[in-house]
């Protein structure tokens, strides 16, 4: 997964995210939307300015005070510990 910042503030981060699709996306931005401090989580794969279909881009905004690249991490650990749990409620009923 290659990642490319398209403009970054203290409370605003927007960044291109290759190869994923609507699956990744739809996840990474519920986990945004449920972490403390994020007051806006969206993505858009048909950017205007792009003139046609690109790789994704996520937006993220926060309350004054919430570094925003802070915010996606702690999005991306809940997703992760999300998919960890699962993983092991698998296994255990298997």
């Amino acid at each position: 997964m290659d990642l490319r910042v398209i403009d970054k503030s203290d409370t605003e981060l927007s960044i291109e995210i290759a190869g994923e699709d609507h699956t990744f996306m739809n996840v990474i931005k519920g986990a945004l939307l449920e972490t403390e401090g994020v007051t806006a989580a969206t993505y858009d794969v048909n950017p205007e300015q792009s003139g046609g279909q690109t790789d994704p881009v996520l937006t993220i905004k926060t309350a004054e005070g919430v570094d925003a690249l802070e915010a996606l991490e702690d999005g991306t650990d809940a997703v992760i510990e999300k998919a960890d749990n699962f993983t092991d409620a698998f296994e255990a009923a298997a």
